[in-house]
C-alpha cells in the first residue's frame, strides 16, 4: 500500500491512471474514509468485497461522473431531478432505480446507491469519468476508519494506494431512497 498525501495525489497523473486502471484506492471523502476502484475492474471489486467480509449481495454505492449522468442512466422523476440538484454535492447517498444492471452496484430489485460528495479527491475521481465503487473503510458490520493510520491489516493487503488527508470525523452518508415520489430516509 502506497500512502501519499492528499495535496501530491491531486497533482499525480499516475494517480489518475491508476484510478482508470482499476487500481483500490482508500480515500477522503466529505463523510469519512472511503475504499473502492474503477466499477470495470471485477478482480478490484472481489478484493474489496472479501477483505471487507462484506456479503456479495450487497451493492456497493457508485460514485458517478456527474448528475447529468443520473439523468441519463437512472429512473427518476423531474422532482426528484431538483431534490438531487439540491443535495449534491454534498454527504448524501440516494438510491435510484437504475435503467441498466451494473455489477457490484445493482441490487437484485434493480436499485443503485448513488455518491457525488463534496471533496477534492472525489472531484479527481469523477473527472476521470468511470463509475468508482465506494464504500466505508472498514470490516463489515464494524467501525469506520477516520484515518489512515487505523485502515485494519485485513484490508491494507489489498489497497494500491492510501490517500491521507489527516483526521475526518464525519458522520456516514445521509442516505435518502427517491425510487418513487414519497422520500424514505434508507439504509444502504
Amino acid at each position: 500500500m502506497k500512502i501519499i498525501k492528499l495535496r501530491e495525489a491531486l497533482k499525480s497523473g499516475d494517480v489518475r491512471k491508476a484510478i482508470a486502471d482499476g487500481k483500490i484506492f482508500v480515500y477522503p471523502t466529505d463523510t469519512l474514509y472511503g475504499i473502492g476502484c474503477n466499477i470495470e475492474s471485477r478482480e478490484s471489486a472481489k478484493k474489496i468485497l472479501k477483505a471487507k467480509g462484506r456479503d456479495s449481495d450487497k451493492p456497493f454505492s457508485v460514485i458517478v461522473p456527474s448528475k447529468e449522468w443520473i439523468r441519463k442512466n437512472t429512473k427518476i422523476t423531474k422532482e426528484n431531478e431538483r431534490f438531487v440538484d439540491v443535495l449534491f454535492p454534498g454527504p448524501y447517498t440516494v438510491i435510484l432505480k437504475a435503467k441498466e444492471q451494473i455489477p457490484y452496484a445493482v441490487s437484485k430489485e434493480g436499485s443503485i446507491g448513488i455518491r457525488i460528495p463534496k471533496n477534492e479527491f472525489c472531484d479527481l475521481i469523477r473527472s476521470t469519468g468511470v463509475l468508482f465503487i465506494t464504500t466505508s473503510v472498514n470490516l463489515s458490520e464494524e467501525e469506520p476508519v477516520y484515518s489512515v493510520k487505523r485502515i485494519p491489516d485485513q484490508i491494507k493487503k489489498i489497497v494500491d494506494y492510501a490517500v491521507d488527508a489527516g483526521k475526518i470525523e464525519g458522520p456516514a452518508s445521509r442516505v435518502f431512497d427517491i425510487r418513487t415520489n414519497e422520500l424514505k430516509i434508507a439504509r444502504w
